[in-house]
């Protein structure tokens, strides 16, 4: 249970980190410190469901896996529950919900949000296909095999994967 929580505590803190760079930091030092001055309501909404599902994948990785999302402190256990079951990669389809609720929020952020959802999306990819997937092949075998032929990388299922 111990290691469970440490897990937890340290997904926390690398998912704030995380987020608030591309959140945060990131759009401040592309548009300046007046980025976030002007809001629209709606935005906020696309927002907390990003939040939702990227952090409640974050925290399935430490409570599952006993791990973060950081390459540096993978899951070491597979982790093909909770949103895992639809879609293979649903933590990077959350930060893309809420980076294009910021996009919906932030009106001067909007152009540089989605040009960032492009180019995240284009990066993260390569990313998951030259070393997250090969990885995670070599880590767990056959399991991840079975995996990857039943659950696409991120168009969801219709209905949730089973294993076994």
């Amino acid at each position: 249970m111990a290691a469970r929580l440490f897990a937890v505590l340290r997904s926390i803190v690398v998912s704030i980190i995380f987020v608030s760079i591309w959140t945060w930091f990131v759009p401040r030092w592309i548009v300046g410190r007046n980025a976030f001055d002007e809001t629209r309501p709606f935005g906020w909404i696309v927002i907390a469901l990003g939040v939702v599902i990227a952090f409640g994948c974050a925290l399935e990785f430490a409570w599952r896996g006993i791990g973060t999302p950081a390459p540096f402190d993978p899951p070491r256990r597979l982790v093909i529950t909770g949103l895992y079951r639809w879609v293979r990669n649903p933590m990077y389809v959350g930060l893309g919900v809420l980076l294009l609720g910021e996009a919906i929020t932030f009106p001067r952020l909007t152009i540089t949000m989605l040009v960032m959802i492009a180019a995240l999306w284009l990066a993260t990819t390569i990313f998951i296909i030259t070393f997250e997937e090969p990885t995670l092949r070599s880590k767990f075998g056959d399991d991840y095999a079975a995996y990857c032929r039943n659950v696409r990388r991120w168009i969801p299922r219709m209905t949730p994967f089973r294993n076994g």
